[in-house]
């Protein structure tokens, strides 16, 4: 008898293992798969591996894993200058901030859009840290430029061309060292920028790469199932360097849209990534700080330096020449 129980009691474990086994192979095959995401968030297992190839880890140092080498990060003090421009289309006056590292010099272009929450003090704070990495960022408030509250449903087309008409100023401000700008974004800003780079002829002219924290991809306009199942047809347009970060908690409807149209381009061979931060959700990136979590702050540094060192990559070809002195 105890023999019988001995024997069901190993069969049992021999069961249990194998079906934790082929738990584990499921989510490594996953986590090593070829989806969208270029990092995989396992979810049945608390410490899932990622099995992908050490050439295809975007983010691996052999210098800091060998060696405990650290990449030190560019550091400047910011000064802020409110100015206002017109658009062109219909004369409305659009007031903006530019960014600039304090140290005089001319650095590299990018045009910050806010999203739906508008430009007040905690997302201004996003502009003035990709500035302090050695940037000019413009960033313009189409909101209050049209009288439009805080966190609006609807959106208004003519605010498009707000954005668009910045890309002029931006590019004309002496202080600017490159004959190219970056797009970045977040949230309903990420639409904007869209619209600009592709509709109005943008990209590959004026404007060189695209960045985007958890992108409204879908015209905010469009009816619900255009929402939750599709994404704005104007991303398969996207014709220029792509980089998209977005948390492991996003909202399922905007991280069904970013997903799929990540996957759309992979598959039309564009040049495009996702990133996606383990362990926060929509806003990581300004959060007040008593809602902080430590993950939070350690995926807001990363995509900050991360972001600041692709955007100086695509920009790098497009320096101006120094004019010279006769």
């Amino acid at each position: 008898m105890l023999a019988r129980c001995a024997g069901l009691s190993i069969a049992l474990a021999a069961l249990v293992i194998a079906t934790l086994g082929q738990v584990t192979a499921n989510a490594q095959s996953r986590a090593g798969g070829d989806g969208p995401a270029d990092t995989v968030v396992g979810r049945q297992l608390d410490a899932p591996a990622n099995l992908r190839p050490i050439k295809e880890k975007f983010w691996w140092s052999d210098d800091w894993y060998d060696r405990g080498i650290l990449e030190v990060p560019v550091n400047h003090d910011v000064t802020e200058r409110h100015i206002s421009y017109t658009n062109p289309t219909d004369g409305t006056d659009i007031p903006a901030i530019i960014f600039r590292p304090a140290k005089a010099g001319r650095y590299p272009a990018v045009l910050f859009q806010h999203g739906r929450r508008g430009l007040d003090d905690l997302v201004q704070r996003l502009a003035r840290r990709m500035s302090a990495r050695g940037f000019v960022v413009l960033a313009p408030d189409v909101f209050a430029a049209r009288f439009i509250d805080m966190l609006p449903i609807e959106h208004r087309k003519e605010t498009e061309g707000d954005v668009d008409a910045a890309i002029d100023v931006l590019l004309a401000l002496p202080d600017v060292s490159t004959s190219k700008a970056c797009l970045y974004s977040h949230t309903r800003g990420g639409y904007y920028t869209l619209k600009v780079a592709t509709a109005y002829g943008r990209q590959n002219k004026d404007v060189a790469c695209y960045v985007s924290f958890y992108p409204h991809w879908q015209n905010p306009n469009a009816a619900e199932p255009m929402q939750v199942y599709r994404y704005a047809r104007e991303v398969d347009q996207l014709d220029i360097p792509v980089l998209v970060f977005i948390g492991e908690f996003e909202q399922y409807q905007r991280r069904r849209s970013i997903e799929t149209a990540i996957g759309s381009m992979k598959e039309n061979g564009k040049e495009v990534r996702l990133i996606i931060y383990p362990g926060v959700g929509r806003g990581f990136d300004f959060r007040p700080p008593q809602a902080r979590t430590f993950a939070d702050d350690l995926a807001t540094k990363d995509s900050n330096l991360r972001a600041a060192a692709f955007i100086r990559r695509h920009l790098t070809p497009w320096q101006r020449r120094k004019s010279s002195k006769k």
